[in-house]
C-alpha cells in the first residue's frame, strides 16, 4: 500500500475550512483535474498524467475523523482512499489530506505511471485543493 499525506495550517477559522471542503465540487475541481463531476455522493474524475488520461469513479464514504472522505468504485488502482482531517490549533486550522493506494491496476500503463509518478501527481493536486483553501479564506 503507497501513502501520500499533505498537511498545512491555515490562519483561519477550522470550521470556515470544513465549510469549504464540504462544498465538495468547488474543492475537488480545486485540484486541478481536467474534468470533475459531482452526483449525490458519487464524483467522477478525468485527469491527464503524462500520456495518460486517467479516469476515476469515487464513492463519498463515512469517516466521522473526517471533512470528507472518498473510495474508488471503478478507477485504474486496485484500491484507493482519500481522507480529508482538519484539526483545531493555536494558529488556525490544520489540514491533513491522506490518500492510499494499490498498484495501478493496468499491466501497461503500470510500467509508466509508478507509484513515484502518482505519488508526485496527487501531491500537486492536494496541495492545488490547500491553496484553493486559503485563497478562499483570505479573500
Amino acid at each position: 500500500m503507497e501513502r501520500v499525506t499533505v498537511t498545512r495550517t491555515l490562519d483561519a477559522d477550522p470550521d470556515a475550512v470544513r465549510e469549504l471542503i464540504a462544498d465538495v465540487e468547488p474543492f475537488m475541481r480545486a485540484g486541478g483535474f481536467d474534468a470533475v463531476r459531482v452526483d449525490g455522493d458519487r464524483l467522477e474524475l478525468e485527469n491527464t498524467v503524462g500520456l495518460f488520461e486517467v479516469e476515476l469513479v469515487l464513492d463519498v464514504v463515512d469517516d466521522a475523523d473526517a471533512v470528507l472522505a472518498y473510495e474508488q468504485r471503478d478507477g485504474i488502482f486496485e484500491s484507493m482512499r482519500t481522507a480529508y482531517r482538519v484539526e483545531d490549533g493555536p494558529d488556525g486550522a490544520t489540514v491533513t489530506a491522506t490518500t492510499t493506494f494499490e498498484a495501478v491496476d493496468l499491466p501497461v500503463v503500470g510500467k509508466v505511471l509508478d507509484a513515484t509518478v502518482v505519488k508526485r501527481q496527487r501531491r500537486k493536486e492536494l496541495e492545488e485543493q490547500f491553496d484553493y483553501l486559503e485563497r478562499q479564506l483570505s479573500g
